[in-house]
């Protein structure tokens, strides 16, 4: 492998290069193939908005690289496939950042971010157009998204065209009418509408938080930190009795909650 800087990317595809060279590689690292390491590039791209999300720089930096890496891995994988390679993904991504952006490196002046997140969102739809992608109104929202960040893009994209409520009061009219529909499932035994309706709740409570200008994951990661807090002390309190919880009535651990909740 060339010796150059550990600050340079070509040190880092050499290490990729030797790691899936077939006679002195690393058998894990040959077996793999794009589907394989996929679940992998995904986990990365979380970890990086956890470490976002803790204000931890160091952290950042570390996944920031075990992210590039996925990057890197991919790349090396297409060009042993004579498909692609790295430079082929750079510089895609570098004519994509300047087309997409005429105001800055051409002539055309935007106003404000609001008209430039239109005007990404026209120049991403004709490209998809050009080249004989799906061009509906709603195409290119990809479905290995999590599911409540795809609710949003898909809401979005139909309240381009004029598909929505025109304020939030309707969309909680709409969270109240499917909750409904969930206990009316849910009376009748069906298991399957039951799922059915719990869909088109999670679905108009996604429509509810882009209304409200909320994010929906990042409104449920809180709740789920808030949870996980709470759920901790109880913990405590069970344990800093000597008391096991199958021997803890629905009452009482109903009570240590509140008392958790009060915590905070």
């Amino acid at each position: 492998m060339q010796q150059t800087s550990k600050r340079d990317i070509r040190t880092l595809l050499g290490i990729m290069a030797t790691l899936r060279d077939p006679v002195r590689g690393c058998p894990w690292d040959r077996e793999q193939d794009f589907g394989s390491i996929a679940p992998y590039t995904i986990e990365e791209a979380y970890e990086v908005a956890d470490a976002i999300d803790r204000d931890d720089l160091p952290e950042l930096r570390d996944e920031l690289g075990d992210l590039l890496f996925q990057v890197v891995f991919h790349a090396q994988m297409a060009s042993e496939l004579r498909a692609f390679d790295f430079g082929d993904v750079v510089e895609a991504i570098s004519e994509k950042m300047i087309r997409r952006h005429p105001h800055v490196f051409g002539a055309g002046i935007i106003e404000s971010a609001g008209h430039q997140r239109d005007a990404w969102e026209q120049l991403k739809a004709s490209e998809r157009a050009s080249a004989g992608r799906d061009s509906s109104a709603i195409g290119g929202v990809v479905q290995s998204l999590p599911a409540l960040s795809r609710a949003e893009k898909l809401g979005k994209r139909a309240a381009r065209v004029g598909l929505d409520w025109p304020d939030p009061r309707g969309v909680a009219d709409k969270v109240r009418e499917e909750l409904d529909e969930v206990a009316a499932a849910l009376s009748e035994g069906e298991p399957h509408r039951v799922q059915e309706e719990i869909g088109d709740l999670l679905l108009a409570c996604a429509s509810l938080a882009r209304h409200c200008r909320v994010d929906p994951e990042e409104a449920l990661r809180q709740a789920c930190r808030k949870f996980e807090a709470r759920f901790r002390r109880v913990e405590d309190a069970v344990q800093a009795r000597g008391a096991e919880w199958r021997n803890l009535g629905a009452d009482e651990l109903d009570r240590m909650w509140e008392e958790a909740k009060t915590q905070e």
